[in-house]
């Protein structure tokens, strides 16, 4: 099974890659599995993106690994030999390093330790999808969300410059066992043709 994970910011271009994806040649022999919030049927019971204290930041990971129990039984029952992540359990690490930083909160290395008891799918490649904070602002205010940046936390700079980092520049390697960064600050649909040429390449 090859597990290829996107990561990114919101409005980076995920779900349109994979949209594009589940319409091309590899759609029908690829198992998709959507961003952890999308499993959670009332929006009331999402854990909020700026958690209160390191208490809260611990319950929402717990939160989204009972999500992930069902991610690994939903890819392995598929059959599929390509699996796609929207999102994995590198975002729900990247949170928390995030916040480690921003709050003082020190929960990313009791996520860790936690993480080796618990089922998860690690992926074979992670395509981080690369978007400057202006243009995530202008592309959610495209779709209709005007509301003040510092009303979305996973705009806020200091979030993202964290969460990024993580990603490409910490000092802790992510789960996944390698990272690919792709410039997404372009047309998403041209992201979505770049994702689809290196899942090829991979899954070939």
């Amino acid at each position: 099974m090859l597990i290829i994970a996107l990561e990114g910011p919101s409005y980076a271009g995920k779900s349109t890659a994979i949209r594009h994806l589940r319409r091309t040649a590899l759609g029908a022999r690829t198992f998709v599995s959507e961003c952890y919030v999308k499993h959670i049927a009332h929006r009331d019971d999402i854990p909020p993106a700026r958690t209160g204290s390191a208490t809260a930041q611990l319950a929402a990971f717990e939160t989204f690994m009972e999500i992930e129990a069902a991610r690994v039984t939903a890819a392995v029952d598929s059959g599929q030999q390509l699996v796609i992540l929207d999102r994995s359990v590198d975002t729900l690490l990247a949170h928390a390093y995030a916040l480690d930083a921003l709050f003082g909160y020190g929960v990313h290395d009791q996520l860790r330790d936690r993480l080796q008891l618990l089922p998860f799918l690690r992926p074979d490649h992670t395509l981080y999808l690369d978007v400057p904070a202006e243009v995530l602002h202008l592309r959610r205010k495209t779709v209709g969300h005007s509301a003040a940046e510092s009303d979305y936390f996973l705009h806020e700079p200091g979030f993202l410059d964290h969460a990024r980092d993580y990603f490409v520049r910490t000092a802790r390697p992510p789960v996944s066992r390698e990272v690919t960064v792709i410039a997404a600050d372009t047309s998403t649909d041209d992201v979505a043709k770049a994702v689809e040429a290196l899942v090829a390449f991979w899954a070939r």
